[in-house]
């Protein structure tokens, strides 16, 4: 062991030592490069990513567009189906109303002829009676004297 030491002399030690910095520089060399490439690669990935995003909201606003048109295109029928409901219903409501309208006049016009005989009735029956009550009066007077 002492043999190997003396044969590691300064020269040698000096000698080692520059191959040591020499590996290590080439090392740091390497790594700067392969950092220089990773950098250049995450860069294109960072472009591509911002195309990709550019063109998926390009696409995300045409989809949203043609949405808002085919909603709005539904609300128009709708709209219409409605208006078309509501038109059918005013008319049948007003076909019934209608009927209505002329079943109660007739039905009132009934009640108010039945109120009319019920008054003749009564005014026959009220005016025979006075008739009954004078001649009964009359009766009674003409058998005191």
């Amino acid at each position: 062991m002492e043999a190997m030491r003396q044969s590691w002399s300064d020269d040698r030690l000096d000698d080692l030592n520059h191959r040591v910095d020499a590996g290590f520089t080439r090392v740091d060399e390497r790594f700067a490069q392969m950092e220089d490439r990773m950098d250049k690669r995450f860069a294109q990935m960072d472009a591509r990513f911002a195309q990709m995003d550019e063109r998926m909201d390009a696409r995300f606003a045409q989809m949203e567009e043609r949405m808002q048109s085919g909603f709005n295109r539904a609300d128009e029928r709708l709209e219409a189906c409605f208006a078309r409901l509501d038109a059918k219903i005013d008319s049948r409501i007003d076909a019934s109303a209608a009927g209505l309208r002329q079943e109660m006049h007739m039905g009132f016009h009934e009640v108010h002829s039945r109120f009319d005989r019920m008054q003749q009735t009564m005014i026959r029956v009220g005016g025979g009676l006075i008739g009954v009550m004078i001649a009964t009066g009359g009766g009674l007077i003409a058998t005191q004297l």
